[in-house]
């Protein structure tokens, strides 16, 4: 294959994210910023990546993407701009977060960011073409711990309310209590926080009647995360009532992402538009 044509391809491949705008979710002088080196996966203040879909496919539908990374770090990639990319396929607009995690920065200022990053695109719904009661959460492994904690704690500013209309939890984080992730809980926590904070922080205790609907999806194999804690988030939402679906795989690694190299994980997204679709997410919401 010649260069130009290499060229050519490598732009058409590139091209959803070259169109990408970054905001950033807060002043420069905001007193909460650290000062120090922003980097791409350890930011020193918040940012949203906005990728819409082209506007004949919107459907009216946006998530916020929030990257696992154990809070200590963020995969962009494969937990983030793929998913984007993923979402804009097929109508959905994605708002990737760059959230702020440790060293610098601990509880709440994770919960914090992605509460921001929910109201931003409702408050600029009309904007980007989107529905203000079509606003959901995704995260992946600490990321999935912090969708849910925004999926259970909710505030109101200026009356733009951060409560996601819909979660999607991918081999997440649930419980700080049993069956956790220790560096993910240490990193947001800290070395030993009191047990009210860890049973706070435990998103399995936190559900409550006006939780989302939810998707979960684990494998069985992940021994990083072990899929008892979408079992016990799982368990929680049908114990309020909340409707919810769960899937989990006899095989697969923890941090997948899309899984496109996997003939049977891969699935799970087919899953997921299948259960977005159930909604009437999938729908023209204009």
């Amino acid at each position: 294959m010649n260069k130009p044509l290499l060229f050519l391809l490598a732009v058409m491949l590139l091209a959803p994210f070259a169109r990408a705008e970054r905001v950033k979710l807060l002043p420069a002088n905001d007193p909460s910023i650290v000062a120090g080196e922003d980097k791409e996966n350890d930011p020193t203040e918040p940012t949203v990546d906005i990728c819409l879909p082209p506007k004949e496919k919107a459907c009216g539908t946006a998530v916020v993407v929030l990257p696992g990374g154990g809070y200590g770090n963020l995969a962009l990639d494969h937990e983030g701009r793929q998913i984007a990319e993923f979402f804009n396929q097929h109508g959905i607009a994605a708002f990737i977060t760059r959230y702020r995690h440790a060293k610098r920065y601990r509880h709440p200022i994770p919960m914090q960011d992605a509460q921001r990053a929910i109201r931003y695109v409702r408050a600029n719904a009309a904007r980007f073409g989107v529905k203000p009661d079509r606003i959901g959460v995704m995260g992946f492994s600490a990321g999935g711990h912090l969708a849910a904690t925004v999926s259970t704690k909710f505030e109101t500013v200026d009356g733009v309310s951060s409560r996601p209309d819909f979660s999607i939890l991918c081999y997440p984080v649930i419980s700080f209590l049993e069956f956790t992730h220790l560096g993910s809980r240490k990193n947001l926590l800290g070395e030993n926080p009191p047990e009210t904070l860890v049973r706070e922080m435990s998103a399995e205790l936190q559900v409550n009647e006006n939780t989302p609907p939810t998707f979960l999806f684990h494998t069985d194999a992940d021994t990083g995360v072990p899929s008892e804690n979408s079992i016990l988030y799982y368990r929680a939402l049908r114990q309020h009532k909340i409707p919810a679906e769960l899937h989990i795989y006899r095989v697969g690694k923890h941090g997948v992402g899309l899984a496109k190299d996997h003939p049977q994980l891969c699935t799970w997204s087919t899953l997921l538009l299948n259960w977005l679709d159930g909604l009437g997410l999938l729908k023209d919401g204009h």
